[in-house]
């Protein structure tokens, strides 16, 4: 049985996101068809819109942050069932792999399919008229209903709301383990978060959990810097500068142990700017997405090597989603982690436009659309 479904979708790039009606297939051999009920506007996805990020297929329905119910299930699915309440994964995690096996399941050999738009098989499960729909990171949670990989929906408790979690398919964890796992944030250390919307302030979170006794929340929009305060950071700044002069002081010259670069768009001099401002033997994690052909990385190599400093890239918060997504479900329901505060306002899908515009313009945390 094929249904229809309202979904946000790019037909050209860069371009905006258009609302139209796509078909949706039944479900094959190891998936599932989800309703969702709510998916979060990630800069990730306006990378793509932008022209940043290239897909290998257009038109293309986007998200790849949201949850929802299962709907039905195919072939050979045995860990889901219809009615289950689910969390997306963008990264369908094949459990064999070298990484997967080393359980590093962000790094899965299935992350080659992310940009290419189809299912597991090669083949697409959405459609506009005779015209195939490419899937962002085979969730496409930008339309009502979705056929994603069981290993793409990730089982939670029924009794927390959907409206809340659907954050931790990717914000939530990126960010937190960009502090915890990435930067390896200890007690009593200082810490620099670059850029502090929806990533970052999950960043300024981790930093608070593992124990850091100063985080420094940089960002050039007033509410960010306001709501990092609210959310863990003790300092907020307009700019590295100010943010490196307050760690120097606090340390005797050495700088911040870590700092964390979670911008809109990474750029060479985000790195130069995070670079110079930590310590001997620091770290500079690098989790926002810089356009596809970005190559430069404006450092001292000198200073590298002497200095012994580390760079270091994370992907979904150095975490494995299977892992990670039940583990945050139950830090919210134990009072751990915020969740609710970092929803700055609920857009319908039709204002989906609206919610990235206000993003730019440095007025929400984190949109989310609810359907």
């Amino acid at each position: 049985m094929t249904i229809t479904s309202r979904a946000a979708v790019l037909f050209e790039a860069p371009g905006e996101w258009e609302i139209v009606e796509l078909t949706v297939d039944e479900p094959k051999e190891h998936e599932v068809l989800v309703r969702y009920v709510t998916a979060g506007l990630c800069h990730s996805d306006d990378h793509v819109a932008k022209g940043d990020v290239p897909m290998a297929h257009l038109p293309l329905c986007g998200g790849h942050e949201g949850a929802g119910i299962v709907e039905a299930v195919g072939p050979g699915v045995r860990d889901l069932a219809v009615g289950d309440h689910v969390v997306a994964a963008f990264i369908p995690s094949c459990g064999h792999c070298r990484w997967c096996a080393s359980g590093m399941q962000n790094l899965c050999d299935n992350g080659a399919f992310m940009m290419m738009g189809t299912q597991l098989d090669g083949t697409f499960r959405l459609h506009h008229g005779d015209t195939d729909v490419a899937q962002t990171s085979l969730v496409s949670t930008f339309s009502e209903y979705s056929v994603l990989p069981e290993w793409g929906a990730i089982k939670v408790d029924p009794t927390v709301p959907l409206e809340t979690i659907a954050l931790i398919g990717c914000g939530v964890p990126t960010g937190w383990g960009s502090a915890v796992n990435a930067a390896q944030v200890r007690p009593g250390d200082v810490v620099i978060v670059m850029g502090v919307g929806g990533i970052g302030m999950n960043a300024v979170q981790g930093a608070r959990h593992a124990g850091a006794s100063r985080i420094i929340a940089v960002d050039t929009a007033p509410f960010k810097r306001d709501c990092a305060l609210k959310l863990g950071a003790t300092d907020a700044f307009e700019s590295m500068t100010a943010a490196q002069d307050l760690a120097q002081s606090l340390t005797n010259g050495q700088g911040a142990d870590s700092a964390i670069v979670t911008t809109g768009v990474a750029r060479g001099e985000h790195l130069a700017e995070a670079f110079a401002a930590i310590r001997k033997a620091g770290t500079v994690v690098l989790t926002a997405m810089a356009n596809i052909d970005s190559n430069e990385i404006p450092i001292n190599l000198f200073e590298l090597a002497m200095f012994q400093k580390r760079l270091q890239g994370a992907l979904f918060g150095m975490m494995s989603p299977a892992a990670a997504i039940p583990y945050f479900v139950d830090m919210y329901k134990a009072g751990q982690i915020q969740l609710d505060e970092l929803v700055t306002r609920r857009y319908s899908l039709e204002e989906i436009n609206t919610g990235y515009a206000d993003m730019h313009a440095g007025v929400n945390i984190r949109g989310v659309v609810d359907f």
